[in-house]
This record gives structure tokens, sequence and C-alpha cells, in this order.
């Protein structure tokens, strides 16, 4: 049985071959020697590193696919990439940093091969900022609340799934990808164990504020629940604004010399300005992905895509040319 392991990688170039090399050697101890390795750099901004260290592993090894993404599309989105050239039986998704560690990896296929079609690892300790876990928690209560999460499921960016739930994951197209979402959408037959969170062997994360708000709003495209909540409040605020109109006429009535007090007033129609205004934007960022996905903004756009093969032959290539400058040289130079 074929396992494809898809990692997408982010300045990794320092992490990404004894991922590699960890998981392959873990694979073969365990007695699954059939496997692949997709590896997405996702247009990493260091120089090219990452990507030169993906097409040594290419070359180094046939199980190796390499995709180059022409522009960053975040690690969501990376990881559809690679699910769109997995092929096994079972998708590992892993990161390049060493805190899913393969150690933790034969866990994960004992519990699948009970029967579940999704298995999650997750970390009873987490080895992240006190920044990065407050964002993990206010995600879990989001998507329990806008698609049901079940109370009990635990997850994380460890994950293996049947080939079933990826041709059917690989089916969404738009550019807000939120692999939970996904997943919970196509089924329910899902586990998670806990497993153990090992520390960032190199550098710091690449989840700032601002790409941990954009994964977070993702979630949006899977639910209608805050619509739901727009005119819930609505309705709300209607009934009190009526309920205090009246008590207001009742009190004027009953006390004609009483003063309708302005700050009151004033604070009231920016209370509601406010709330209209946030309703609105709420509702012109779903028509606002409507539109873009109407104009089908990609997921991810494809540069070039490396295996064995086509590595081995660019290398011939690179090696001739270098031969070439050399020769050039020492018959420039008597």
């Amino acid at each position: 049985m074929l396992h494809s392991i898809v990692i997408p990688c982010y300045k990794s170039s320092k992490t990404i071959r004894k991922v590699v090399e960890m998981t392959a050697a873990k694979l073969d101890e365990i007695g699954r020697h059939e496997y692949e390795f997709i590896l997405t750099d996702d247009c990493s901004p260091d120089e090219g590193a990452t990507l030169a260290e993906l097409k040594k592993l290419a070359e180094d090894y046939p199980f190796v696919k390499v995709i180059s993404l022409a522009r960053n599309s975040g690690q969501h989105n990376a990881v559809m990439a690679s699910l769109n050239y997995a092929s096994g039986e079972y998708i590992i998704a892993m990161d390049d940093d060493m805190q899913t560690h393969p150690s933790q990896l034969p866990l994960l296929l004992e519990e699948i091969e009970k029967g579940y079609d999704i298995v999650y690892g997750y970390y009873p300790s987490k080895k992240h900022s006190l920044f990065r876990n407050f964002g993990s928690y206010v995600n879990y209560l989001t998507v329990r609340l806008l698609i049901g999460k079940p109370k009990d499921m635990r997850t994380s960016s460890y994950w293996v799934i049947r080939k079933f739930v990826r041709d059917y994951v690989i089916q969404y197209q738009s550019p807000y990808t939120h692999l939970q979402g996904l997943f919970l959408r196509t089924t329910r037959n899902i586990s998670c164990i806990p497993i153990q969170h090992f520390d960032r062997e190199v550098g710091e994360s690449g989840y700032t504020f601002k790409k941990l708000i954009q994964l977070w709003s993702n979630i949006m495209g899977y639910s209608v629940v805050p619509l739901h909540m727009a005119a819930y409040c609505g309705y709300f605020f209607s009934m009190l604004s009526i309920l205090g109109a009246i008590v207001i006429i009742i009190r004027k009535i009953l006390n004609p010399s009483m003063a309708i007090g302005w700050p009151s007033m004033m604070v009231a129609l920016c209370f509601f300005g406010g709330l209209i205004m946030l309703f609105l934007g709420l509702i012109g960022e779903y028509l606002g992905r409507m539109f873009l996905g109407m104009n089908r903004n990609p997921q991810f756009v494809i540069r070039d895509i490396i295996t064995h093969e086509n590595a081995d032959h660019h290398h011939q290539i690179h090696q001739m040319v270098k031969q070439y400058k050399e020769t050039r040289e020492e018959s420039s130079n008597p």
C-alpha cells in the first residue's frame, strides 16, 4: 500500500532533509516500504535556498517529488497543491520543522487502520508561544460554533487521511482553503490521538498575526452562521429599540418635564451605527469571496514540478555548463 507524505515547505532549507530521511527510515522500520514524498515550496523568501535543497532531495531519492509555487499561497493552499499530486491510499501531512516528529507516525497509522477516515495527532502539551496557543484556542472555538466541530475533537497539522477524502477535498477550488472545514464536511468518522510535540529545531513560525487572522477568517467560507447571527442581532436590537421607545413615551407622558438626554442619544447612534457597519462588512466579505470565486482566483500557481528523473537531467545539464565554463576559462588563461 502506497503512503503519500505531503509537506508544505517555507524557509526550511536546514530541516527538510532531516524530516524526509527520518520519516523514510521510520516507515521502513515499521514495514511500510511503499511511500512517496510530495514537497511543496511555498515561494520561500530565502533566495532559493529551500528550493535548492528540495531539488537535491529529488536528485538523491526517486520517491521525492517537488512542487515549486510561483507565489506564496499560504500553508493550507500549499498542502492542497501537494494533495493534487499525491496518489497513496493513505495521505500523511507533516510540517517541515521537525515539530511533527516522524517518531509519532506509527501511532497515527495504527489508529487509522481501526477503520477511521481521518486521524489527527494532537498535542496535550504544545511548544508554541502563548500568543500562538491563544490563536489556536480562538480558532478551535470558531470552528466549533460555525461548522459544528465535535467538542472532543482536537486537531493539528499532523494528520492521516484516506484516499477518498483527498479525492473529495481537491474538488474545492476556492483560494480560501481551510482544511478542517473541508474534512468535516467530507466525513465525521474522525479520530484524534495524543502525540508528543517537539521543539522547532531552526527558526521561528512563519505565521504572523496577519496570517493567523487570514486563516481564521477562511472558515467563514464553510458556514452561513455569521449571516444568521447578523439577522438575529438585527431582530434583537430592533425589538430592544421598540421597547425603549415605548418606555420613553410612557415616561414622557407621566412626566412632561423630563428632558431627553443628548449624550444617551449619541451613544445609541454610535453603537447601532457601528453594529450596522460591522454586519455590512461581514456581508461584503461574503460577496467579495463570491466575486473572487467567480473570477477563478487560483488557490496556487505551480511554476515547476521536479521529480527524480528531471532533477537528474537538470543536474547533468548544470554539470555540462559548469565544465564548459571551466574549459573556456582555462583556454583564455594560458
